[in-house]
Protein backbone atom coordinates (compact mmCIF):
# COMPACT_ATOMS: atom_id res chain seq x y z
CA UNK A 1 0.00 0.00 0.00
CA UNK A 2 1.08 3.93 -0.69
CA UNK A 3 2.66 5.86 2.02
CA UNK A 4 2.29 9.24 2.30
CA UNK A 5 5.56 10.98 3.06
CA UNK A 6 5.93 12.75 6.32
CA UNK A 7 6.24 17.10 6.16
CA UNK A 8 8.68 17.94 8.79
CA UNK A 9 6.51 21.26 9.56
CA UNK A 10 3.83 21.14 11.61
CA UNK A 11 0.50 20.91 10.00
CA UNK A 12 -0.70 24.48 12.00
CA UNK A 13 2.52 26.78 12.57
CA UNK A 14 1.84 29.29 15.29
CA UNK A 15 0.97 32.73 14.13
CA UNK A 16 3.72 35.02 15.64
CA UNK A 17 2.30 38.65 16.90
CA UNK A 18 2.71 41.74 14.34
CA UNK A 19 4.79 44.26 16.18
CA UNK A 20 4.09 47.28 13.59
CA UNK A 21 0.31 47.46 14.65
CA UNK A 22 -0.20 50.18 16.80
CA UNK A 23 -1.93 50.47 20.11
CA UNK A 24 -3.24 54.32 21.56
CA UNK A 25 -2.87 54.21 25.16
CA UNK A 26 -3.40 57.20 27.41
CA UNK A 27 0.19 57.36 28.43
CA UNK A 28 1.03 57.57 25.17
CA UNK A 29 -1.46 60.38 24.44
CA UNK A 30 -0.03 62.27 27.84
CA UNK A 31 3.38 62.05 26.27
CA UNK A 32 2.35 63.67 22.99
CA UNK A 33 0.22 66.79 24.86
CA UNK A 34 3.35 66.97 27.31
CA UNK A 35 5.77 67.32 24.37
CA UNK A 36 2.98 69.84 22.49
CA UNK A 37 2.82 71.82 25.14
CA UNK A 38 6.84 72.19 26.15
CA UNK A 39 7.06 73.34 22.41
CA UNK A 40 4.37 75.51 22.21
CA UNK A 41 6.11 77.26 25.59
CA UNK A 42 9.53 76.85 24.49
CA UNK A 43 8.61 78.84 20.95
CA UNK A 44 6.68 81.63 22.90
CA UNK A 45 9.09 81.90 25.47
CA UNK A 46 12.33 82.14 23.12
CA UNK A 47 11.42 82.72 19.23
CA UNK A 48 7.70 84.45 18.68
CA UNK A 49 4.61 85.34 20.93
CA UNK A 50 1.41 86.62 19.85
CA UNK A 51 -0.20 90.20 21.45
CA UNK A 52 -3.17 91.44 21.03
CA UNK A 53 -4.25 95.42 20.54
CA UNK A 54 -6.99 96.01 23.00
CA UNK A 55 -6.46 99.93 22.46
CA UNK A 56 -5.83 102.87 20.26
CA UNK A 57 -2.28 104.63 21.80
CA UNK A 58 -0.17 103.41 18.83
CA UNK A 59 -2.38 104.80 15.95
CA UNK A 60 -1.36 104.75 13.30
CA UNK A 61 0.82 101.73 13.72
CA UNK A 62 -1.54 99.27 15.87
CA UNK A 63 -5.37 99.78 15.92
CA UNK A 64 -7.52 98.12 18.23
CA UNK A 65 -8.25 94.82 16.94
CA UNK A 66 -4.69 93.63 15.57
CA UNK A 67 -2.74 90.97 16.74
CA UNK A 68 0.88 90.87 16.17
CA UNK A 69 3.31 88.43 16.24
CA UNK A 70 6.60 89.65 19.19
CA UNK A 71 10.33 88.46 18.86
CA UNK A 72 11.61 87.48 21.61
CA UNK A 73 15.07 87.40 20.84
CA UNK A 74 16.34 91.07 19.76
CA UNK A 75 16.33 92.23 23.78
CA UNK A 76 18.11 88.91 25.26
CA UNK A 77 16.28 86.46 27.56
CA UNK A 78 14.62 87.49 31.51
CA UNK A 79 12.08 85.56 33.61
CA UNK A 80 9.27 88.18 31.58
CA UNK A 81 10.54 86.50 28.25
CA UNK A 82 7.84 83.54 29.59
CA UNK A 83 4.28 83.57 28.87
CA UNK A 84 3.69 82.15 32.64
CA UNK A 85 5.37 84.10 36.23
CA UNK A 86 7.96 82.16 37.48
CA UNK A 87 10.27 83.24 40.77
CA UNK A 88 13.42 83.70 38.68
CA UNK A 89 15.82 86.12 39.54
CA UNK A 90 16.28 89.71 37.41
CA UNK A 91 18.03 90.97 34.91
CA UNK A 92 18.78 89.57 31.10
CA UNK A 93 20.84 87.26 29.49
CA UNK A 94 21.95 88.04 26.04
CA UNK A 95 21.12 91.33 26.57
CA UNK A 96 21.16 93.96 24.18
CA UNK A 97 19.28 97.33 23.98
CA UNK A 98 16.53 98.34 21.84
CA UNK A 99 17.30 101.55 19.20
CA UNK A 100 15.06 104.49 19.31
CA UNK A 101 11.93 103.97 17.12
CA UNK A 102 11.45 100.22 17.67
CA UNK A 103 8.36 99.11 18.94
CA UNK A 104 8.92 97.52 21.94
CA UNK A 105 6.22 95.03 24.27
CA UNK A 106 7.39 95.18 28.20
CA UNK A 107 6.11 94.83 31.70
CA UNK A 108 4.67 97.76 33.34
CA UNK A 109 6.51 98.79 36.14
CA UNK A 110 4.08 98.75 38.81
CA UNK A 111 1.32 96.21 37.69
CA UNK A 112 3.43 93.99 35.50
CA UNK A 113 0.60 94.31 32.48
CA UNK A 114 1.96 94.27 29.02
CA UNK A 115 2.33 97.37 27.53
CA UNK A 116 3.51 98.45 23.94
CA UNK A 117 4.92 101.52 22.93
CA UNK A 118 7.71 103.30 20.78
CA UNK A 119 11.26 103.87 22.03
CA UNK A 120 11.95 107.37 21.74
CA UNK A 121 15.16 107.98 24.21
CA UNK A 122 18.07 105.68 25.55
CA UNK A 123 19.98 105.48 28.75
CA UNK A 124 22.01 109.24 28.59
CA UNK A 125 19.39 110.93 25.92
CA UNK A 126 18.12 114.32 27.05
CA UNK A 127 14.40 114.32 26.20
CA UNK A 128 11.58 117.10 26.33
CA UNK A 129 8.20 118.11 24.72
CA UNK A 130 7.63 121.62 23.21
CA UNK A 131 4.21 122.33 22.33
CA UNK A 132 3.91 118.53 20.70
CA UNK A 133 7.21 118.26 19.71
CA UNK A 134 9.97 116.31 20.90
CA UNK A 135 13.20 117.26 21.65
CA UNK A 136 16.02 114.74 21.92
CA UNK A 137 19.59 115.47 22.95
CA UNK A 138 18.28 119.65 22.04
CA UNK A 139 17.33 119.22 18.97
CA UNK A 140 14.13 119.50 17.65
CA UNK A 141 12.28 116.04 16.03
CA UNK A 142 11.29 117.35 12.72
CA UNK A 143 7.48 116.49 11.96
CA UNK A 144 6.11 116.30 8.54
CA UNK A 145 2.93 116.89 7.65
CA UNK A 146 1.62 113.54 5.39
CA UNK A 147 -1.92 111.99 4.09
CA UNK A 148 -4.59 111.84 7.11
CA UNK A 149 -4.83 108.59 8.86
CA UNK A 150 -8.45 107.23 8.08
CA UNK A 151 -9.81 103.96 9.64
CA UNK A 152 -13.63 102.63 9.40
CA UNK A 153 -15.57 102.68 12.25
CA UNK A 154 -16.56 99.46 13.77
CA UNK A 155 -17.04 97.51 16.84
CA UNK A 156 -13.48 97.85 17.46
CA UNK A 157 -12.86 101.36 16.48
CA UNK A 158 -14.81 104.55 17.28
CA UNK A 159 -13.38 108.39 16.79
CA UNK A 160 -12.04 109.89 19.79
CA UNK A 161 -12.02 113.48 20.38
CA UNK A 162 -9.17 114.27 18.30
CA UNK A 163 -10.56 113.00 14.95
CA UNK A 164 -13.39 113.71 12.26
CA UNK A 165 -16.36 111.41 11.57
CA UNK A 166 -17.02 111.05 7.93
CA UNK A 167 -19.06 109.22 5.51
CA UNK A 168 -17.10 108.31 2.42
CA UNK A 169 -19.62 108.16 -0.87
CA UNK A 170 -19.90 104.28 -0.60
CA UNK A 171 -21.94 105.06 2.19
CA UNK A 172 -18.63 103.68 4.52
CA UNK A 173 -18.42 105.93 8.37
CA UNK A 174 -14.55 106.52 8.83
CA UNK A 175 -12.23 108.72 11.24
CA UNK A 176 -9.63 110.81 10.01
CA UNK A 177 -6.85 112.09 12.28
CA UNK A 178 -4.21 114.11 11.49
CA UNK A 179 -0.63 112.38 10.59
CA UNK A 180 2.75 113.38 10.77
CA UNK A 181 6.02 112.08 10.01
CA UNK A 182 8.38 112.17 12.64
CA UNK A 183 12.44 111.79 11.90
CA UNK A 184 14.96 110.04 14.46
CA UNK A 185 18.28 111.32 14.47
CA UNK A 186 19.12 108.13 12.88
CA UNK A 187 16.95 109.18 10.09
CA UNK A 188 14.51 106.80 10.47
CA UNK A 189 10.73 107.62 10.59
CA UNK A 190 7.55 106.73 11.82
CA UNK A 191 4.13 108.25 11.53
CA UNK A 192 2.44 109.98 14.61
CA UNK A 193 -1.01 111.68 14.70
CA UNK A 194 -1.58 114.56 16.52
CA UNK A 195 -5.25 115.95 18.06
CA UNK A 196 -4.04 118.95 18.55
CA UNK A 197 -3.18 121.18 22.40
CA UNK A 198 -3.51 118.85 25.45
CA UNK A 199 -1.96 118.83 28.92
CA UNK A 200 0.89 115.97 27.08
CA UNK A 201 1.64 118.36 24.44
CA UNK A 202 4.68 119.84 26.85
CA UNK A 203 7.11 117.91 29.20
CA UNK A 204 10.22 119.34 30.70
CA UNK A 205 13.58 118.05 29.83
CA UNK A 206 14.61 114.71 31.59
CA UNK A 207 17.73 112.20 31.38
CA UNK A 208 17.16 108.70 30.76
CA UNK A 209 19.08 107.10 33.84
CA UNK A 210 21.34 103.83 33.17
CA UNK A 211 19.63 100.61 32.75
CA UNK A 212 16.22 102.44 31.36
CA UNK A 213 14.47 103.58 28.57
CA UNK A 214 11.80 106.65 27.39
CA UNK A 215 8.60 104.89 25.57
CA UNK A 216 5.58 107.64 23.78
CA UNK A 217 2.44 105.96 22.11
CA UNK A 218 2.25 107.30 18.39
CA UNK A 219 -1.07 108.49 19.19
CA UNK A 220 0.99 111.47 21.35
CA UNK A 221 -2.47 112.64 23.00
CA UNK A 222 -3.89 109.48 23.53
CA UNK A 223 -0.97 107.72 25.24
CA UNK A 224 -0.30 106.81 28.69
CA UNK A 225 3.29 106.64 28.45
CA UNK A 226 6.85 108.35 29.62
CA UNK A 227 5.96 111.53 30.24
CA UNK A 228 3.74 110.16 33.01
CA UNK A 229 3.95 109.13 36.29
CA UNK A 230 4.33 104.66 36.65
CA UNK A 231 0.67 103.87 38.19
CA UNK A 232 -0.87 101.29 37.95
CA UNK A 233 -3.16 100.78 34.60
CA UNK A 234 -1.75 104.73 33.82
CA UNK A 235 1.59 105.96 33.34
CA UNK A 236 4.59 103.99 32.51
CA UNK A 237 7.56 106.69 33.81
CA UNK A 238 10.88 105.51 32.83
CA UNK A 239 10.94 101.84 31.97
CA UNK A 240 13.71 99.96 33.06
CA UNK A 241 15.30 97.49 30.51
CA UNK A 242 14.69 94.12 32.56
CA UNK A 243 11.22 94.43 32.10
CA UNK A 244 11.30 94.19 28.06
CA UNK A 245 9.44 91.08 26.55
CA UNK A 246 10.22 91.67 23.04
CA UNK A 247 9.65 93.74 19.50
CA UNK A 248 6.78 93.76 17.74
CA UNK A 249 7.31 92.55 14.54
CA UNK A 250 4.33 91.60 12.22
CA UNK A 251 0.69 92.24 12.11
CA UNK A 252 -0.54 88.69 11.57
CA UNK A 253 -4.33 89.35 11.80
CA UNK A 254 -6.77 92.21 12.49
CA UNK A 255 -10.46 92.30 12.55
CA UNK A 256 -12.73 95.23 13.06
CA UNK A 257 -14.46 93.23 16.28
CA UNK A 258 -18.01 92.84 13.68
CA UNK A 259 -17.35 88.80 13.01
CA UNK A 260 -19.51 86.17 15.09
CA UNK A 261 -18.08 82.97 16.75
CA UNK A 262 -20.81 81.02 15.76
CA UNK A 263 -20.88 82.12 11.85
CA UNK A 264 -17.89 81.29 10.94
CA UNK A 265 -18.63 83.49 7.27
CA UNK A 266 -18.50 86.91 9.20
CA UNK A 267 -14.68 86.26 10.23
CA UNK A 268 -13.39 86.99 6.47
CA UNK A 269 -15.89 89.54 6.32
CA UNK A 270 -14.63 91.11 9.51
CA UNK A 271 -10.98 91.01 8.70
CA UNK A 272 -9.05 94.25 7.85
CA UNK A 273 -7.05 92.19 4.91
CA UNK A 274 -4.95 95.43 4.57
CA UNK A 275 -3.44 95.64 7.69
CA UNK A 276 -2.44 91.71 8.10
CA UNK A 277 1.42 91.34 7.01
CA UNK A 278 2.63 94.98 7.59
CA UNK A 279 6.05 94.92 9.38
CA UNK A 280 6.50 97.19 12.38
Amino acid sequence: MDVKPQSLMPPNPPVQPDKSQAHETWGGFALFIGQLVLAVLIFRSFVFSPFTIPSESMVPALVNGDYLLAAKWPYGFSAHSLPVRLPLPEGRVFSSNPERGDVVIFKHPVDGTDYIKRVIALPGDSIAVVDGQVVLNGEILPLRRVADFEIALSPNTGCAWGGREERRADGVRLCRYTRFAETLPDGRAHNVVDFGTSTADNFAPVTVPAGAMFVMGDNRDNSQDSRFPAVAGFGVGMVPMNNLVGRATIIAWSTNGSAEWLRPWTWFAAARWERIGTRL
